[in-house]
């Protein structure tokens, strides 16, 4: 199974600064001065690991994280609109054939 994270509110992908900062402690690292979370691989086993961990407390005022289960291979994207996102797999999209 690949963990994914996603948000689920309108608002956009962001982590708390608590998040942030358990990220770059678990990466081994010091995190850059700026930092787009944005660009974030979002099935980042650190990235899966601090929203477990945090749960609420790693969302910011504009993002509610949750994560979501696929199995290995499944095809997927990240929908998103005003900030809000869905994951959806090929099975959820309905295919017209010409």
């Amino acid at each position: 199974m690949t963990k994914i994270v996603y948000n689920s509110c309108y608002g956009g992908f962001g982590l708390s600064e608590k998040a942030i900062n358990r990220y770059w402690e678990l990466k081994g690292e010091k995190g850059p001065e700026y930092w787009y979370t944005g660009d974030l691989d979002r099935t980042d086993p650190i990235l899966v690991q601090v929203v477990e961990e945090l749960g609420a407390e790693a969302d910011t005022g504009f993002s509610n994280l949750q994560i979501v289960e696929l199995e290995a291979g499944t095809r997927y994207r990240i929908e998103e609109y005003d900030g809000y996102e869905s994951i959806e797999t090929e099975d959820d999209m309905y295919w017209r054939v010409a």
